[in-house]
């Protein structure tokens, strides 16, 4: 029998989850959702066939899992108004709330909360996502299986055992499509410069960028040996690898990967407090 879940906040990253778990299999009526806009919730009842409602605290009265999926900036809140229920209820709390640590969340819901914090990325929207998640020390092990069902719903999951560790996570995988969409939109300029049109250009940087992580999902060879099998001597591609190595380009990407870290640690102190 599945579990009953609700979700806090019904905007495009839980309707993601919610879609994701209904093309699993799960029982849509054993899902709900809260939105405070009236015609979000009626486009979520539509479109997924599940209740929804205005009021937080009556909605996760009957649940066994309650997934905030709201913005930072109002997680302390929507956290102090169910804060009751959760005391009263005990659900496992899954945040997908980006930059908020475990010991923030469960100081506004009033202590002694099994949380799964997680760090998904956008292209859970389309069900292939990658998401780091934490489980704080009140979550049992049949918890963590229950959050992983849910989160895989929108894609792959790897676990962390040091909140920390999700900052990294952040660095690589959270701000990593926009890394990707940046180098495909440089490759994409560059063939324009080269000749190609806007059209075929960009059809090109797209297909290479999906077989290229295609092969690398699906090969039993690291990415370095994938790049050296592809890089014949003196032809083409050892000429234009060299030119990026010459640039620093990894020195590049550990610095901005650096960067991305540290503003997650700074994110998460301006909203969550050092208290």
């Amino acid at each position: 029998m599945h579990s009953s879940i609700c979700f806090i906040g019904a905007g495009n990253m839980a309707q993601s989850l919610i879609g994701g778990l209904i093309a699993s299999g799960y029982d849509k009526q054993k899902i709900s959702a809260t939105d405070p806009t009236e015609s979000q919730r009626n486009s979520v009842t539509q479109t997924f066939g599940i209740q929804c409602f205005a009021d937080n605290a009556q909605a996760i009265n009957q649940a066994d899992i309650v997934v905030l999926a709201v913005k930072p900036q109002t997680l302390e809140s929507v956290c102090e108004s169910i804060s009751d229920s959760v005391q009263t209820n005990t659900p496992l709390i899954i945040s997908v709330a980006a930059g908020i640590r475990s010991d923030d969340i469960n100081r506004w819901l009033g202590g002694q909360t099994a949380i799964v914090r997680t760090m998904p990325n956008t292209p859970a929207l389309i069900q292939t996502g990658a998401t780091g998640l934490f489980a704080n020390s009140f979550v049992t092990t049949e918890q963590q299986s229950q959050a992983e069902h849910i989160l895989r719903a929108a894609g792959i999951t790897v676990w962390v055992d040091e909140e920390a560790k999700l900052d990294a996570v952040t660095a690589l995988s959270g701000s990593g499509p926009a890394y990707y969409f940046l180098f495909m939109e440089a490759m994409e300029q560059t063939a324009q410069q080269l000749g190609l049109d806007e059209k075929t250009a960009h059809l090109l940087a797209l297909q290479t960028a999906l077989g290229s992580a295609k092969m690398a999902l699906e090969s039993h060879l690291d990415c370095a040996t994938l790049r050296k099998n592809v890089t014949s001597p003196n032809g083409t591609t050892e000429r234009a690898i060299q030119s990026f190595e010459n640039a620093g380009l990894r020195e590049i990407v550990e610095n901005a990967m650096k960067a991305a870290q540290n503003r997650a640690v700074e994110l998460a102190d301006e909203l969550g407090g050092k208290a």
